[in-house]
């Protein structure tokens, strides 16, 4: 095996920024889509009919739902 080879080998396995921008923009295009499934909005509706339940204190309003959609694991 020639010296070349193995540099080539070992920058290929070591992380990089692009690497990992790539791998983020894949995984929050991913959450972006699970969050408008038929379960994502079954769990934010959840969420919203159990905050409502309560009189005083915290109450959802249409900001905070829309925060809740935005930022369905």
């Amino acid at each position: 095996m020639s010296t070349k080879s193995v540099t080539t080998v070992n920058e290929e396995n070591q992380p990089s920024r692009r690497k990992f921008f790539i791998g983020a923009g894949a995984t929050v295009g991913a959450v972006a889509v699970a969050s408008q499934t038929s379960i994502g909005k079954a769990v934010i509706q959840e969420i919203g009919s159990t905050v409502q339940g309560k009189d005083d204190g915290y109450q959802l309003s249409a900001h905070i739902r829309k925060y809740y959609e935005t930022t369905m694991l």
